[in-house]
């Protein structure tokens, strides 16, 4: 068995002062599928029993491997997600990987950081937290 590629590692993952999780993937990643599969596991493990809203920055991302769109569709801790990239190829990729599967909480496509995290508070009014 190989190892990922440790550029295909997310870039850093964090819990902000609003206690929204941040993501943030290094720049021309490809997602594969254990990169996705540790992104989740680590996403899982800071939030613990708590569910987060969380921001993807998906900005220059290469591609999604099926087997990582296939991670990315079952439940984690994320309570609502806000993909953020910054240009149309971006807005096609995230497009291609929640096209075949159906996220497993509320999810959305930003270029704009400020709407993105707006979109990531509504959630919290919803959910009365």
């Amino acid at each position: 068995m190989s190892l990922p590629d440790e550029r295909s590692r997310f870039e850093s993952l964090t819990i902000d002062d609003e206690g929204f999780v941040i993501l943030r993937w290094p720049h021309a990643v490809t997602i594969t599928g254990p990169s996705a599969r540790h992104a989740m596991d680590e996403v899982n493990r800071i939030c613990g029993d708590s569910r987060r809203p969380m921001l993807v920055d998906m900005a220059t991302t290469k591609s999604v491997s099926r087997e990582a769109r296939s991670v990315f569709a079952q439940p984690c801790a994320a309570s609502r997600i806000a993909m953020l990239g910054r240009s149309p190829v971006d807005r096609v990729i995230a497009n291609f990987a929640l096209g075949r599967f159906t996220p497993p909480c509320p999810t959305r496509f930003f270029t704009d950081a400020d709407k993105a995290m707006e979109y990531l508070r509504e959630g919290l009014d919803e959910s009365g937290h």
